[in-house]
């Protein structure tokens, strides 16, 4: 099932001139418009290196296609850009479905293909599968255009297949498959816990509200040797304000007077204080060149193409982390670099973009120097990537949130969106990163009943386990299950497997390494605090 034997039976190449046939020539390479295409096979069974080469001409992207009619009924899996939507699910065929950097295959047979490029591609890759056959699109745009590669031959990605055994499991198919994607995860020492305030206070939040939450967020903890974390979110900068999301610079605010105190203090709570931060946004004055847009609202959107630019990253990154924090949250970059959410791009990921001044580097080489250089000036903190793309943040991040923003506000967000990414994003946990399904929202606005076992699932899960837990509504019922949910969470366990994946895209039914749970998602009663950015009702 979908053999690719690693030659497509056509190419086209599109420079800013528009689409080319290309001709296979002798050695098997593609030529047209004066680029080459060359797919290589490497020393692994089912693995093929692919090369561009283009001297003079501007190359926006090359598109593979196999030609395989497809016989039989199957079922789809696809990944996400960045974060999920809660739209993650097996599916029957969908030409028009983008299904960015991997997807699997399952026929009636229950065996399983998965297929993909490597983690670290120098372009956007995307893949459509159809009744006829199944095409491969690799965006080289730099920005909105094509990208100048002069005399450099771009090694573009590593595309891998891989065919299950007829005893595999789906779940495992898929872990197999992502762990042949990422050769290189950065995983935490030990799982990672604690609380983000996040969900309750959103940006209101001062020095005073941070240590008493990290105070509690320590009661809780079960143990000397894995001690919880306490995220610091938005709010704490300069040019914060009014719990919206803006940037730097990134030095504290009049809630936020001594940042090295307040690291200090954490440390003496209990917790290890973490920060959050959006790398390419700032009110700060700073060179016109470094400058992609403006905003009178929220800032200067910067370039990451120019070196200066990366530098004052650097040198923000290694500031904050002197300070003492030892988990760095980094947001935003995905939208600031392409101007569209993940769930917006489909199979046009650059269809906003603006130019980079470098034209010479696809937009992937560009996002991978960025998260390059957060990664090397973070030390020795832990680095958590948010509305990062995932197939280019693998191997540069510790930890990855993988779906969209659950709620404090909203239990139908909380199920749409965290349920099914932690369900759907599973194989990526430990064979990219350690996989982030986002935080509890503990709050008088979702029902305990449903927020308790949401809490059950994370904290059984294997995967990192956050809580936003509004003082004011705690209880001592609240208290013993968050002191069992972090004595879970606390110690390695291997990922909870969701046993109906395959027809529910919010499972119920899942395998713990604690046994075997059964949940009920449904919300008895619609919630009275709507959630403005339930965006898909």
């Amino acid at each position: 099932m979908l053999e690719i034997n690693g030659r497509p039976d056509r190419v086209h190449i599109e420079t800013d001139d528009g689409w080319f046939v290309a001709a296979l020539g002798e050695g098997g390479a593609w030529h047209a418009a004066g680029a080459e295409v060359a797919l290589r096979p490497l020393d692994a069974e089912d693995r093929w290196d692919v090369r561009l080469s283009v001297p003079a001409a501007a190359v926006r992207a090359v598109r593979l296609r196999w030609e395989r009619r497809l016989t039989e009924p199957l079922s789809v899996l696809g990944d996400h850009w960045e974060r999920g939507y809660g739209d993650l699910e097996w599916r029957g065929l969908a030409p028009e479905r983008a299904m960015p950097w991997y997807f699997l295959a399952q026929g009636a047979d229950r065996r399983v293909v998965g297929i993909g490029v490597k983690t670290g591609p120098a372009a956007f890759c995307c893949w459509q599968l159809d009744a006829e056959g199944l095409t491969l699109t690799l965006d080289t745009r730099c920005g909105d255009a094509g990208v100048r590669l002069g005399t450099r031959a771009l090694s573009v990605c590593t595309i891998v297949r891989l065919a299950g055994g007829p005893e595999e499991s789906a779940f495992a198919a898929a872990r197999r498959l992502c762990a042949a994607l990422c050769d290189r995860p950065l995983l935490p020492a030990q799982p990672v816990y604690g609380g983000n305030n996040w969900y309750y206070a959103y940006g209101n939040s001062s020095h005073q509200s941070m240590l008493a939450d990290s105070e509690f967020i320590a009661s809780l903890a079960p143990t000397q040797t894995n001690r919880p974390f306490m995220v610091v979110d938005d709010g704490w900068q300069r040019s914060s304000g009014g719990g919206s999301c803006k940037g730097g610079p990134w030095v504290g605010n009049a809630a936020f007077p001594d940042m090295p105190r307040l690291a200090e203090e954490m440390k003496l709570a209990g917790v290890r204080p973490g920060l959050w931060f959006r790398p390419l946004l700032t009110s700060e004055s700073v060179p016109g060149s470094w400058i992609r847009t403006s905003s009178p609202s929220l800032g200067h959107v910067l370039d990451p193409s120019v070196p200066d630019v990366l530098a004052y990253i650097r040198e923000a990154v290694a500031s904050m982390t002197g300070w003492g924090f030892e988990l760095l949250k980094h947001d935003f970059s995905s939208f600031d670099l392409l101007g569209l959410w993940g769930f917006e791009m489909r199979t046009a990921p650059h269809r906003k973009a603006l130019p980079f001044a470098d034209r010479s580097r696809t937009t992937a080489e560009i996002v991978l120097s960025l998260y390059r250089a957060i990664a090397e000036a973070s030390g020795d903190a832990l680095i958590l990537g948010c509305n990062t793309f995932s197939h280019l943040a693998a191997g540069l991040v510790h930890v990855q949130r993988t779906g969209d923003d659950t709620s404090g506000k909203n239990w139908e967000r909380t199920r749409y969106m965290g349920i099914n990414t932690l369900a759907f994003r599973m194989a990526q946990h430990h064979t990219f990163y350690s996989h982030d399904a986002d935080c509890i929202g503990i709050t008088d606005n979702v029902p305990w009943r449903l927020n308790r076992q949401w809490l059950q699932l994370l904290a059984s899960s294997g995967t990192p386990l956050f809580v936003s837990a509004d003082p004011a509504v705690i209880t001592e019922e609240h208290r013993r299950a968050l002191v069992d949910a972090f004595a879970l969470a606390a110690e390695p366990a291997a990922p909870a497997e969701p046993l109906d994946w395959l027809y529910n895209a919010c499972p119920n039914e899942w395998q713990s390494a604690h046994g075997k749970l059964s949940f009920q998602w449904h919300e008895d009663e619609p919630s009275s605090a709507p959630d403005d950015n339930l965006w898909w009702k």
